[in-house]
């Protein structure tokens, strides 16, 4: 995390919000930056990376979902989506867009610090904290971006590592097609469903102990795939 506090943006165009959350951020040991439209906190976000932002979807100058998806071609950290629509509809939106965490308003400070914690958790197990995973005798280290089966390496291509690790960065989740496509291959390839089938397939050749029968990668069907290593 940067500097000796983390940073936490917070883009709301609700001059109420920032007054109690900034004091209970603050309060939490964050320092928090203030954003109250689109344009500022892309700006912001742009200028120094935050350890986290907190997004409303309501702004005057950019639907929120548009600043997700822009904010996601070049910041990595979590975001954590705050807004009045509590349509199950947007939820899911906001997450195939690459969001981490949705709280509805009215909101509970204790409930969205819980949050935070939880998204920043899962942040730094992203950037190392737990580097290594196995799963049998397969282990992926990835920090080095080796994958290696009883000491012997995996040989696997770029796409594949990547693939893998969006997978494993997931501990469990299910990752939406859409966000797999997105990660690995950009924005334009987001709905080539039959060509990330493909890659999967390729990747449990590769890793599976049984490719026909896989227990690594699990398919959801028409929703995404769930790594289930450990």
């Amino acid at each position: 995390m940067s500097g000796s506090r983390p940073r936490i943006l917070v883009i709301d165009d609700e001059p109420q919000i920032h007054r109690f959350l900034g004091p209970a951020l603050d309060a939490a040991g964050y320092e928090p930056v203030r954003a109250d439209t689109a344009e500022a906190g892309l700006r912001e976000l742009a200028r120094r990376a935050p350890d986290a932002v907190v997004l409303d979807l309501g702004l005057p100058d950019l639907d929120g979902k548009a600043v997700l998806a822009k904010a996601r071609a070049f910041y990595a950290g979590p975001i954590l989506i705050l807004s009045a629509r509590d349509r199950e509809t947007e939820k899911i939106d906001a997450l195939d867009l690459g969001a981490d965490d949705y709280v509805e308003k009215p909101f509970g400070v204790g409930e969205l610090l819980a949050r935070l914690r939880v998204a920043l958790r899962h942040a730094a197990t992203r950037q190392g904290a737990k580097p290594v995973v196995t799963a049998g005798d397969l282990t992926i280290d990835l920090v080095k971006r080796l994958v290696t089966r009883a000491g012997e390496p995996v040989r696997l291509s770029p796409r594949e590592y990547d693939l893998l690790a969006q997978l494993v960065q997931g501990a469990g989740k299910v990752v939406t097609h859409r966000q797999l496509l997105t990660a690995v291959w950009g924005p334009a390839h987001e709905t080539d469903v039959q060509y990330l089938r493909v890659f999967i397939g390729q990747l449990r050749q590769k890793i599976e102990p049984d490719p026909v029968t896989p227990s690594l990668i699990l398919t959801e069907p028409g929703v995404g795939y769930r790594w289930m290593g450990e």
